[in-house]
Formats: C-alpha cells, sequence, structure tokens
C-alpha cells in the first residue's frame, strides 16, 4: 500500500497552548529527537506576536539552532507579510499560512476578517513563492467555529476558490481546529477541494478533542489526502479557541497506519519515548495512548 507523508506539528502547534514556556534548546531538542524517529517535515516554529503567544517568541533561536539534515523540511506558521519577513530571515523551508473560515474566529486568532485573511494570502504567497519558498494554505476552523457554530462545507470551499484563483499554493491543508469534525465532513469537504483544484496536494490536521480524530484521518486518506499533521505525545491546542484540545497524536497514527500497511518511515518507538520525555518537561500528562498500552505484537 502507498505511504502518507506525516507532518510533526508539536514544536509548534504542540506547544503553543502549553503552560509552560519550553526553553529553546528543549525545543531544538524535540526537533532533533523527531529527525532522529525519521519524520522529514517538521513545523518548527510559529511567526507571530510574542505578546500573543509567549511560548513561541523564541522562533529565530529556535531555527539557529536546529541541525540541517539532507531530506529534512522546517516549515514556520506565518500569518502576515511581517511574519514572512522573519520567516525569511531565518532560512525556514516552507511556510504554513493560515487563512481562518470565520470572520469571528478569525479576528480573535490573527485580527482580520476572512476577506483579509485572503488577501494577506495572496500578498504573502507571492513573495514567498519569489523567495523559492514551499507554500501550504491551512483552512482553519473549517469543521466548525467556536463562535459562529456550524461552518457550511461551501463556505469553505469557496474560500479555497477564491485562494487558488489569486495565487495558487503548492499545498491545501484542511484543518479540525477545535476537533469537532467527523467522517461525513472530511469526505465533502476533500472531494470539493479536490473539484476546485486538481493538481494541488491535500493535506489534513486534525485535532482529537471529542474522540473522532483517527477516524477522520482514515477517512482523509480514503479521499486523497497525500499528508496528515500529527503532534508528538498527541499535544496541541490554539490558545484563542477554547477547548480547543489535543492534536491526533503522531505515535497512535502511525500505530494504525503501520497496521493498515503504508509506509511512513516513523519509528513509533521513539516517537513514544520523546513524548514522554516531553511530558517532563511541560509538567503535563501524554494524550497518546500507544506508551500507555505498547504496539501490537509486542
Amino acid at each position: 500500500m502507498a505511504g502518507v507523508e506525516v507532518i510533526e506539528v508539536g514544536p509548534r502547534d504542540g506547544l503553543q497552548n502549553e503552560a509552560a514556556i519550553l526553553p529553546t534548546a528543549d525545543k531544538v531538542r524535540l526537533i532533533e529527537r523527531s529527525i532522529a524517529a525519521g519524520l522529514r517535515r517538521i513545523e518548527a516554529v510559529s511567526f507571530v506576536n510574542p505578546k500573543r503567544v509567549p511560548q513561541m517568541a523564541d522562533a529565530e533561536a529556535v531555527m539557529e539552532g536546529v541541525p540541517r539534515v539532507d531530506g529534512v523540511s522546517y516549515a514556520g506558521l506565518v500569518l502576515n507579510p511581517r511574519g514572512l519577513d522573519r520567516a525569511l530571515a531565518t532560512g525556514v523551508d516552507e511556510i504554513n499560512v493560515v487563512v481562518v473560515s470565520t470572520d469571528e474566529f478569525s479576528r480573535r486568532n490573527q485580527g482580520c476578517t476572512v476577506e483579509e485573511g485572503v488577501a494577506n494570502w495572496t500578498a504573502i504567497a507571492k513573495k514567498a513563492r519569489e523567495a523559492g519558498l514551499y507554500r501550504s494554505v491551512t483552512l482553519a476552523a473549517a469543521f466548525g467555529c467556536p463562535f459562529e457554530g456550524e461552518v457550511p462545507a461551501d463556505k469553505v470551499l469557496d474560500i479555497i476558490r477564491r485562494i487558488t484563483e489569486n495565487e495558487p499554493p503548492d499545498e491545501i491543508c484542511i484543518a479540525d481546529t477545535i476537533g469537532v469534525g467527523v467522517p461525513a465532513q472530511v469526505r465533502t469537504l476533500l472531494e470539493g477541494a479536490r473539484e476546485i483544484a486538481p493538481d494541488i496536494p491535500l493535506r489534513c490536521h486534525f485535532h482529537n478533542t471529542r474522540n473522532t480524530g483517527y477516524a477522520n484521518a482514515m477517512a482523509a486518506l480514503d479521499h486523497g489526502v497525500s499528508a496528515l499533521d500529527s503532534s508528538t505525545g498527541g499535544f496541541g491546542g490554539c490558545p484563542f479557541a477554547p477547548a480547543a484540545t489535543g492534536n491526533i497524536a503522531t505515535e497512535d497514527l502511525q500505530y494504525m497506519l503501520a497496521r493498515t500497511g503504508m509506509d511512513t518511515g516513523i519509528d513509533m518507538n521513539t516517537v513514544t519515548e520523546t513524548a514522554a520525555w516531553l511530558s517532563d518537561r511541560l509538567d503535563n500528562p501524554v494524550q497518546a495512548l500507544l506508551g500507555r498500552a505498547g504496539p501490537f505484537p509486542a
């Protein structure tokens, strides 16, 4: 069976909502451990306002400390042109630009409307393309909004259409930021996105807040995604979305993919050990289940 790419988002999404602020050296160590486990695309940092997200304030220092390894790509989250300037100065390999699917969450998350978010994408993506960076766009809150409730699929797909018409991305990521989605929504959004942009790779980002994250991941694989986001230990959440807990865990996802016959090149035991190490440093229990039960066969 064909493989799937797993994007490790623990150093960014996994840490941004934690009460403890991990020292720069430990963030670099987390990235080094992820590379040792076989992960090759890593969302390492976030170039956002440090006053709003202090957990991500040391992005430049982290990028200065990470090892440069052939085949490893470092991504930085970018929300505005200022963030892109910071990203370019650090030598990231790719950027991930977030466009939120509802106005209220967009205002709270990044201080702009959806319309302004689409315009931001266009300006950022053009400059990033000229700089030779790989450019992902993430449609946040695509499955539901903590403030506006249900998000119609047609609304999300219209945003994707406008984005691809203005400045086509290298990859489209559809994100369940608050963990409310179910497989039927996954199918609808991915089928719609594929009709709009048949040649652009699709990726998904799921949270397991309501225990649907892994079912959604399998549904996404059945509908043509080439990549899935996950976070070591299942750490993660959004500081601006109430109860947006728990990304799907890298080790639990790897177990499911391996047992399904999909090759990722990830060593789940190494990830499990890293999750325990990270739990100690954050003083927060591991959310993933693999470390409790162990792999099968033993």
